[in-house]
Formats: C-alpha cells, sequence, structure tokens
C-alpha cells in the first residue's frame, strides 16, 4: 500500500491532464518495473502538508498586507449587496468620499484579520491522514485547498467574525458605515430598514479571499519549481 501511494504520488504530477485510471494504470506499470523513487510514504504525506502549510501561510500573509483586498481586483470588497442603494444615494449628492472611506475601511479590515488566519489553517493540516492525502492525489489542482476549506471553514469562520468585528471598529469602518447610514436616513424618502450585519459580511469576503489566494498558491506549487521554497516541497513534487 505505501510502495502505491508513493507510484501514485509522482504519477499525479507528472500526469495531470489523466485520468486516475490512467495513473493507477501508470502506477502499475512502474511497480512491476526496477523504479525507485526513494520517497517514503511519510515522505509523502509530510510533502502534503508541507504543501498545503506553505500554501496557507503565504496566501495569508500576501492578504495581510496593505492592499492586499483593497488592490486586488478579484478580491476587493464593495459594498453590501443590499447597501448598494445605500451608496449610489450617496454617490448622487456628492458624498463619495464617504462611500470611499467606508469601502476602504473593509477591505483594510480583512487584511488586518488575514494575519491572523494562519495558525487554524496549520492546525487543520496536522490532522491530515495518509487517507486524506489519497483523496487530494485523486482531485485536481485545488483538491488541497478543498481539503482545507472542509476542514477549516466552521472553525475560521467563529474564530474570524469577532477579529473582524475588532478590524471594523479598529479601521474606522464601523464610524464610516454608521456615518453612511446616517446621511442615508437623513434623505428623504429613503429606505431606513438597510442595515446588514458588516462584520458577518466582512468575514464571509475575507474568508472567500483567504481560500480563493491558497488556492493560487497550490496551483503554483503544483506547476512552478520556483514556488518549492523548501527542500521536502522539491523532493516530492518534483516533476
Amino acid at each position: 500500500m505505501k510502495k502505491l501511494l508513493i507510484l501514485l504520488t509522482i504519477c499525479s504530477i507528472n500526469a495531470k491532464a489523466q485520468s486516475f485510471q490512467g495513473i493507477l494504470k501508470k502506477a502499475t506499470e512502474i511497480a512491476s518495473g526496477a523504479t525507485k523513487t526513494g520517497l517514503s510514504s511519510d515522505d509523502i504525506a509530510n510533502g502534503l502538508k508541507e504543501a498545503l502549510r506553505v500554501g496557507a501561510e503565504k496566501g495569508c500573509a500576501n492578504l495581510a498586507k496593505p492592499d492586499g483586498f483593497f488592490k486586488n481586483a478579484a478580491l476587493k470588497i464593495l459594498m453590501p449587496p443590499e447597501a448598494a442603494k445605500v451608496e449610489s444615494t450617496l454617490r448622487s449628492i456628492g458624498l463619495n468620499q464617504l462611500a470611499d472611506d467606508f469601502i476602504l475601511s473593509m477591505n483594510r479590515a480583512a487584511e488586518d484579520a488575514s494575519a491572523t488566519a494562519a495558525p487554524i489553517f496549520v492546525n487543520a493540516i496536522k490532522q491530515m491522514t495518509i487517507t486524506d492525502g489519497i483523496n487530494i492525489l485523486r482531485g485536481d489542482e485545488t483538491a488541497a485547498t478543498s481539503y482545507l476549506r472542509s476542514k477549516t471553514a466552521s472553525e475560521l469562520k467563529s474564530s474570524f467574525n469577532p477579529i473582524v468585528k475588532t478590524s471594523l471598529d479598529k479601521v474606522n469602518a464601523t464610524k464610516y458605515w454608521e456615518k453612511a447610514i446616517t446621511a442615508y436616513n437623513a434623505i428623504p424618502f429613503s429606505n431606513k430598514k438597510i442595515n446588514p450585519d458588516l462584520s458577518a459580511y466582512v468575514t464571509e469576503k475575507a474568508m472567500e479571499g483567504i481560500y480563493s489566494e491558497i488556492a493560487k498558491q497550490e496551483k503554483d506549487i503544483r506547476a512552478n519549481p520556483m514556488a518549492r521554497t523548501t527542500e521536502l516541497l522539491k523532493k516530492v513534487f518534483e516533476k
């Protein structure tokens, strides 16, 4: 079983475009020959964990930088959908700066909170089993990220929400939001019931951004030798 797992790992890296049935066939062919990989089952398991750890830590670090969210077109947090009318109304009466300040502050809160996420991922990675590793090997180019999401989403959300709430206060997002709602409510005929849960919204968007960035790092480690920053990653993911 250990030998087969080793062979499956090598084949999955060298033949990503093949079906898993094709990989199994190639693994069997190699097993019947004299090929030696020099990798143990522990190498494989630890290599997958290392890839996840590096991807998670680098992904969180990238998003925690100034403008990690704000200047990332794919991840930038905009007004909550139900508050789109608030933004358009404020801009129509010349309060562009207030709307801009609020959007910037939401992204700053997500960037601030992202710095705290890595330990949650690292803890989940430590629990990964050989069976988890096989399932990851059978998966696509972001299978490891999908595994990490399944193991951390609930804990990350419960841990992240109060952190995001604190960050919102820290970067004045709450203040800007209250100003925006106050200004909107002061306009005749405005809808005064719009007041979404700001911390829940930013938490959700921040989590989406983190998983997206980890997936990006995973793809890079699989495809780009320069992204394999440790000897174990180089050894396990060598083509």
